[in-house]
């Protein structure tokens, strides 16, 4: 068995990763000859952990498939002494093939205590905002523009390490053991990436808002709102992204969130339409104590869908009954609207939950 250590200097700029990666997590990624742990083997497995200023990289390579036990054994020891493990498609892959090696060679493993953060589980839940090709862990670092110098795959390794077994060479260990310094060191850079995902979770602060006009592209014109946040974590780039009313722009430091203003008349119905009458002649609906003097040929009993007291004014959209009283244009619209007002607009509890549910609608909607 070959083991490495290398210590670098710890340098990082943003909160999200000083925070995610203490002292307590660990990063790690293996490397083996197939999918299956029944008839392929682990023959690599890279870590990387924090030490006070450094960043501690410690790889365990197999230099034949009979030292596999050896590299899971030493891996198995340095876990000890951390409660987080921070992995690529770990939670899937890694950590299911390794208990399939522990309890083949009856060896002792407590994954189960361990919390995990899965950097691909989580990316892949923003599939809806990145559009990226795939969520492979350097097509994630091509977009953040991460260099590499490593380009080889996993895949295309097993042959090397096959050759490796056969012929021991320096040039085929440094492509087996840079693809996995790379993709353990590479990690640490990936996790700016949930940045993004703590702003669906609530992690900024309203800054303004304000009324702008817009020209749509089928040359209509309207107003609309403009609510702009400051992000608690900066995220790595610029990304939009546009579903129903809503459009989402997320800069580095600042989100905004650009929602139509609806001007005209909208409905209001009455939940308990059995005590109202409708009077077709004036479209409205009265409570049967004041349509009781009406002419009986000038009303009706009133139905859920004509139950309703017009109103114009400036309203925005909800996909859930956010805020009340709500409107609509038809009964049976799932789309309501509440109305726009200078109160909204100056409380920062109104606009946040305006926001969370905006965010809440986009997450779940497309992710």
């Amino acid at each position: 068995m070959k083991t490495t250590h290398k210590e670098e200097l710890y340098i990082r700029q943003d909160a999200l990763t000083d925070q995610l990666f203490d002292e307590r997590s660990i990063f790690f990624d293996i490397e083996t000859t197939g999918f299956s742990p029944a008839s392929s083997s682990v023959y690599m497995i890279g870590c990387a952990r924090r030490s006070g200023k450094y960043v501690c990289i410690d790889q365990f390579f197999a230099e034949n498939p009979s030292e596999e036990r050896l590299i899971l054994t030493a891996f198995l020891e340095l876990l000890k002494a951390y409660d987080t493990i921070i992995s690529f498609n770990g939670v899937g892959f890694d950590i299911p093939f390794l208990k399939a090696k522990c309890d083949q060679y009856q060896l002792a493993e407590n994954f189960r205590d361990f919390h995990y953060l899965d950097i691909f589980k989580s990316v892949s839940e923003l599939k809806f905002l990145l559009k990226l090709p795939n969520y492979k862990q350097k097509t994630i670092e091509s977009f953040l523009k991460l260099p590499r110098e490593d380009k080889a795959s996993g895949g295309e390794l097993i042959n090397v390490y096959h050759e490796y077994v056969k012929n021991p060479t320096e040039e085929g260990y440094h492509l087996l053991h840079l693809h996995n310094y790379e993709d353990v060191i590479g990690m640490m850079d990936l996790l700016p990436m949930l940045s993004y995902i703590e702003i669906f979770n609530g992690a900024f602060s309203i800054l303004s808002t304000r009324i702008d006009q817009y020209h749509s592209y089928d040359g209509n014109t309207g107003e609309e709102l403009i609510i702009t946040m400051q992000n608690d974590y900066p995220v790595p780039r610029r990304i939009s992204h546009k579903l129903g009313d809503f459009y989402l722009m997320i800069s580095p430091s600042r989100t905004s969130i650009r929602v139509p203003i609806y001007r005209g008349e909208l409905r209001y119905f009455y939940s308990n339409y059995k005590d109202y009458y409708y009077l077709p002649k004036e479209d409205m609906a009265v409570h049967k104590s004041v349509a009781s003097f009406v002419d009986k040929d000038y009303r009706e009993t009133a139905r859920a869908s004509n139950c309703y007291n017009r109103r114009t004014g400036s309203y925005l959209p909800q996909y859930e009954s956010i805020m009340q009283p709500e409107f609509r244009k038809e009964y049976k619209d799932k789309i309501t609207y509440f109305e726009l007002t200078e109160d909204f607009c100056s409380s920062d509890v109104m606009l946040r939950r305006y926001v969370d549910h905006i965010l809440k609608y986009m997450f779940e909607t497309k992710r």
